[in-house]
C-alpha cells in the first residue's frame, strides 16, 4: 500500500488534490491529510481511503510531514503538496520500481490552479544540485542533462522540488528518522536534508519519467509558503544551516562524484 502524506494549512486546492490522487490511483492507497491545526471550510471529504490527522497545535510543514508519517501504514510513503495534480496509475509506476534505498520523483508540469490543468510550459526532468548565492542549497534545471539522457526513463537525479516525493518506509525508518526542525526550522531545505542522508547511507536520488504530477505555477497566489505566525519561515536560516552541515560533504564529495 502507498500511504500519501499532504501537510495542510488553509489551501482550498487541498480539495482538489485529494480528487485527482484518489482518481488517478490504481492500486491500494491511504490518503493522510495533516491539517496543521485548522479545520478547512469545506470538509474533507468521506471516502474509505482517506484519514484525516487534525493536529491541535501549529507544527509547521516539517512537522506535520513527520506526524504523518507516524499515522501511515502503507510500505511505501508519497508526500505531495496541497496543490498538486497526478498522472494516471502515478501510484503503481512510482513503486513498483522503488528499490529499497531510493527517494524518487517525477516529471513535473506546472499547474494553473485556476483551470486546474497542465500549463503550456516545458515540464522538469533533472535538476542539478548548486549552492545559491552563498547561502543556501538549490535545484537548478540542468538542460544538458535532459538532452543527454532523454532516453534514459528511470535515472538518477541531484535534487527535486519537495512537492512531491515516494520512498520506501523501511528507508524513512532506517535512513532519514525525521524531519529536523532545529536548525532547519519548518519551511526549508527538507528536500536537501533527506537527499543528503540517502547519499551518506549508500541511496540513491531518483527521476522516473514514467508518470508526472503538476504543481502550482509561482505566479499564483503562494499560500503557505511563508510559513505561520506560529512557525515562521526562516527561510535564510535555514540555508545556512543546511551550508553549515552538510556544505563540506557537498563540496568533497558529491561535486567530485558528479563532476560539477
Amino acid at each position: 500500500m502507498l500511504s500519501v502524506i499532504i501537510p495542510a494549512y488553509k489551501d482550498p486546492l487541498l480539495h482538489k488534490t485529494i480528487d485527482s490522487l484518489l482518481e488517478n490511483a490504481e492500486g491500494e492507497i491511504e490518503i493522510i491529510p495533516v491539517l496543521d491545526s485548522y479545520w478547512p471550510v469545506r470538509p474533507i471529504k468521506r471516502d474509505e481511503r482517506i484519514r484525516v490527522l487534525h493536529l491541535g497545535k501549529n507544527r509547521g510543514m516539517r512537522g506535520a510531514i513527520n506526524a504523518g508519517v507516524r499515522l501511515a501504514r502503507g510500505e511505501f510513503l508519497l508526500r505531495s503538496d496541497q496543490h498538486c495534480a497526478f498522472a494516471k496509475g502515478y501510484d503503481k509506476v512510482l513503486t513498483e520500481t522503488c528499490k529499497p534505498n531510493w527517494i524518487v520523483t517525477a516529471t513535473r508540469y506546472f499547474l494553473d490552479p485556476v483551470k486546474w490543468k497542465v500549463m503550456d510550459i516545458p515540464p522538469v526532468n533533472y535538476e542539478k544540485l548548486v549552492i545559491q548565492g552563498g547561502k543556501k542549497f538549490a535545484g537548478q534545471r540542468w538542460r544538458s542533462r535532459d538532452e543527454e539522457r532523454k532516453d534514459i526513463i528511470i535515472d538518477e537525479t541531484m535534487a527535486m522540488q519537495g512537492s512531491m516525493w515516494v520512498m520506501p518506509r523501511k528507508w524513512w525508518t532506517d535512513v532519514i528518522g525525521e524531519l529536523q526542525t532545529k536548525g532547519y526550522g519548518q519551511m526549508y531545505q527538507d528536500s536537501h536534508e533527506m537527499i543528503f542522508k540517502t547519499w551518506k547511507a549508500g541511496g540513491k536520488m531518483m527521476l522516473n519519467k514514467n508518470t508526472w504530477f503538476a504543481h502550482k505555477h509561482r505566479e499564483f497566489l503562494k499560500g503557505r509558503h511563508e510559513g505561520t505566525k506560529e512557525n515562521p519561515s526562516y527561510r535564510n536560516e535555514s540555508g545556512l544551516y543546511a551550508l553549515k552541515v552538510w556544505g563540506d560533504y557537498y563540496q568533497k564529495e558529491i561535486r567530485p562524484k558528479w563532476g560539477i
